[in-house]
């Protein structure tokens, strides 16, 4: 019956999203539907929206808005599905709702839809690691771990969109990593919404997980997803584990901490969980132990309480930290949310300290990449680039801009660095 249905499936947003994307996919094409690449050739889309930012927010409404104006059948999944259930009825009135707790209903959603029926489909989260799958990429395996978590930050639609903490068991994540080993992935990321949580509702934690897993056999490599430091604080034995973990050759010396402000006033107001120094006291930890392991962290530009005071200290911070990635966000109000009721900050105030953190943290990357210059270094081939180029990844995580004839997608090379920019390095295949 499904065997000549078409579906087109749209995705934004973060890893986690990208993996129940993936899972939509196996499960569409278990229960004999095709997939196909462009809307226009589709009996039914769907569309897996975030909401992190209200510049998404909106983006992800004009597109509901295009799809459904097409007139063919159109259902919304991902973050907005949960949390923003209303606003997508304003502008897509009879389309179908399925939130990221239930997308193990997929099939019978987009059934229920092809015959006319404006479906809500909610539920309890499953173990999305047993779940069947359609990988976007053939060298990376996305690993969700667990779903939701355990903060309450003032700004955040997230826990709203995904609940509490509910994490998988580790049996499940160990039994899935093995068969995509034998597959023939090369590259694991552990993601969820917040990795330092992970385990907590089950008695274990991130670092005996890891520990699991990097004594698997097989040439893989894991990148840990991001993690919130106030779990790494309240329990500083899972920080010292992992900082032991950490140094396996099989994880990417790869660490994502956000900071979100170098105000210890503001980081209160936020409900962020700790201090600057104990941001700072988790990274010096890390890097005495991995000197060379690459930092991102995340800023909150004028969040409402925000002074010039404590912009500057936001730039100290970076300043003492010198991160290699920072993504820089201009506070927007996300609805249900405490920080939605306090007033906002000019917008001018607000693009002028964004510019200027800009600008701090683009020379901070440049003169961090400058130490890779003439090195040899090894590299996991894990994306097609533009223009006839691949980008691999070395042990820090850098991507590593190489150009190649011949196909050299999931290959380790030896690359000598010859360039580089603030976000990526430029490398030459050693013969």
């Amino acid at each position: 019956m499904n065997r000549n249905v078409k579906i087109y499936l749209e995705t934004y947003g973060c890893a986690a999203n990208k993996s129940d994307s993936e899972i939509m996919m196996g499960l569409l094409k278990e229960g004999g539907f095709q997939i196909v690449k462009d809307c226009k050739d589709a009996d039914i889309n769907i569309i897996n929206t975030c909401i992190v930012k209200t510049p998404t927010a909106k983006r992800m409404e004009r597109r509901i808005r295009e799809l459904y104006s097409t007139g063919k059948p159109l259902i919304v999944a991902g973050c907005m599905a949960k949390a923003e259930v209303d606003r997508v009825k304003k502008f897509a009135p009879t389309a179908s709702i399925i939130t990221p707790n239930a997308i193990d209903r997929i099939v019978d959603v987009v059934e229920r839809t092809l015959k006319g029926e404006s479906v809500i489909a909610e539920g309890e989260m499953k173990e999305k690691v047993s779940l069947p799958r359609i990988p976007f990429n053939d060298v990376i395996s996305i690993v969700q771990i667990s779903s939701g978590c355990l903060s309450a930050c003032s700004f955040c639609e997230t826990r709203i969109a995904r609940g509490v903490l509910k994490s998988f068991p580790p049996a499940s994540i160990i039994e899935r990593i093995k068969k995509d080993i034998k597959i023939g992935f090369k590259e694991f990321w552990i993601t969820s919404q917040d990795n330092a949580c992970y385990g907590f509702d089950l008695n274990t934690n991130l670092a005996r997980l890891l520990k699991e897993i990097v004594s698997l056999e097989g040439d893989f490599f894991v990148r840990v997803g991001m993690m919130n430091p106030a779990h790494l604080i309240k329990r500083r034995e899972v920080l010292l584990e992992l900082i032991e973990v950490y140094k396996s050759e099989k994880i990417f010396k790869f660490l994502h901490l956000p900071l979100q402000s170098g105000s210890d006033r503001v980081l209160e107001d936020m409900n962020r969980g700790y201090t600057l120094m104990e941001f700072i006291e988790i990274v010096n930890a890390f890097r005495k132990e991995i000197p060379d392991i690459t930092l991102e962290t995340d800023v909150i530009v004028g969040y409402p309480t925000e002074s010039e005071e404590d912009f500057e200290k936001t730039l100290k911070a970076i300043e003492i930290l010198r991160p290699d990635v920072v993504n820089i966000s201009k506070f927007s109000p996300r609805p249900h949310t405490p920080a939605e009721k306090l007033k906002q900050l000019p917008p001018e105030v607000v693009r002028r300290r964004s510019k200027a953190l800009y600008e701090l943290v683009k020379r901070i990357a440049m003169e961090n990449n400058k130490r890779f210059l003439n090195r040899v270094v090894e590299v996991l081939v894990d994306e097609i680039g533009k223009d006839g180029t691949y980008i691999g990844r070395n042990i820090q995580y850098k991507p590593v801009i190489i150009r190649s004839e011949e196909s050299v997608l999931g290959k380790k090379l030896k690359v000598r660095i010859v360039d580089c920019k603030s976000n990526f390095l430029i490398g030459d295949i050693q013969i």
